[in-house]
């Protein structure tokens, strides 16, 4: 196997943890390369379910070396829920073959209470899950921001807690109304774990290089989808990193090179949590059919999942940002049993047929998506295993998506089992 980044071509929620997991048994290394814990990776694997926040999808496979990368931001104490979560489970999430970045910036509790402070007051609500995603960010923008290799020093990271609390402290007692924190707790709390925390730092970008002199396979885990990214997503309802495949590079320390194959996520049909523009939403029991067909509900925060069509031009945009290679279409299953099925294949805006989203400030909120109809099927599909196996209604719907994107579906998902995905 080539080295390959695999990122979510929608709005998340499209299956990359399975995607992963598949992929994961034909590669060396799975590095995670941005996001947070505000994502949720879910992979079925013997009816075992594995809810993955931000340790990579590649821990459920023995043997393989796991990076959390520079790009991503780490919750201390949330990754340390998670790994004691895994290994209860019998899994192995030693240092031995997980690691963090030095240069990952870590999420303190001063940015979950901004999170918090902010979305609770915000007139138009961005919908965040609370989790200090932003505000490390920002910090890490404003460079004072707390790395993970900061914990081997700790005048160092003292010193960092209490100039990043100079300013915060002012926002929470005269902006939101909040008690101050106190930045020897927050340095103490810290310390307390650092141990447990030490073990897993290493210098991940020679980790990777080394790995891929050697001949061995990487693979580059993406959270989110390409249409949250910061600078090309639905602005302002985004999430606070780049989510497209070049950013793999960046946030991992590697340089674009290396990475060979870009697969992009695609969800049957089209999903998103929070607030923002989804032209294709479905308000009526058809909405209400995908969501409880497809379990559509968030693995970080249990939201329900608003659902509509599968939707061409913001797919397009995603094409046009990333250029996969192959897609890989997931939740095919979902949309058995109906008579009919819509793919929204351009936006009617301002007069005009669009195949691309406009650019404009208001443009998704004032576009309406045109759709072509296409014949359904009833047959269940949770027992396919290659493309002829499918219902002729089914292939021609795929087949459709392909020829008005022009990128094939290399992988197909029928159900939520490690094995229940082909290759076509």
């Amino acid at each position: 196997m080539s080295n390959m980044t695999i990122v979510g071509a929608q709005w998340g929620d499209e299956g990359k943890g399975k995607i992963v997991d598949l992929l994961t048994s034909e590669v060396d290394m799975v590095v995670r390369f941005q996001g947070g814990n505000n994502a949720g990776h879910t992979v079925i694997v013997d009816g075992t379910k594995y809810v993955l926040h931000v340790v990579p999808s590649g821990i459920l496979h023995p043997g393989k070396m796991c990076i959390i990368g520079n790009g991503v931001v780490l919750d201390p104490e949330s990754f340390l829920e998670e790994i004691d979560a895994l290994q209860s489970l019998g899994l192995d999430v030693s240092p031995e073959r997980l690691k963090i970045s030095y240069k990952t910036h870590l999420i303190l509790p001063y940015h979950r209470a901004i999170d918090g402070a902010r979305e609770g007051k915000a007139k138009a609500k961005i919908g965040t899950t609370g989790r200090g995603i932003g505000p490390c960010y920002e910090d890490k923008k404003s460079r004072v921001g707390v790395r993970a290799g900061d914990l081997t020093d700790p005048e160092v990271l003292r010193a960092k807690i209490e100039r990043a609390l100079e300013e915060k402290n002012v926002l929470f007692t005269q902006l939101y109304g909040m008690p101050a924190l106190d930045p020897q707790t927050v340095f103490d709390d810290l310390m307390a774990i650092a141990p447990r925390l030490v073990p897993y730092l290493a210098d991940a970008s020679s980790l990777i290089m080394e790995a891929d002199a050697a001949g061995k396979s990487i693979m580059f885990e993406g959270a989110q989808g390409v249409m949250l990214d910061i600078d090309h997503g639905t602005y302002p309802f985004v999430t606070s990193s780049n989510v497209v495949c070049d950013n793999a590079s960046i946030g991992s320390g590697v340089h674009a090179g290396m990475i060979d194959q870009r697969i992009a996520i695609v969800k049957a049909y089209t999903t998103r949590v929070g607030s923002g523009p989804f032209p294709t939403e479905l308000f009526d029991d058809m909405g209400e059919f995908l969501r409880r067909q497809g379990g559509e509900y968030g693995a970080t925060t249990g939201r329900p999942r608003r659902c509509g069509w599968l939707d061409l031009v913001v797919l397009r945009e995603m094409i046009r940002l990333c250029d996969p290679t192959t897609m890989a279409l997931t939740k095919v299953d979902v949309l058995s049993g109906l008579k009919e099925i819509k793919l929204c294949v351009a936006y009617e805006y301002e007069g005009k047929v669009m195949k691309y989203p406009p650019q404009t400030p208001r443009g998704l909120d004032n576009s309406k998506p045109v759709y072509e109809v296409l014949p359904g099927w009833d047959e269940d599909l949770s027992g396919c295993t290659d493309w002829d196996s499918l219902p002729r209604n089914c292939r021609r719907y795929i087949e459709r998506i392909e020829e008005l994107l022009g990128v094939k579906a290399g992988y197909i998902s029928v159900g939520p089992d490690r094995n229940q995905t082909f290759r076509r």
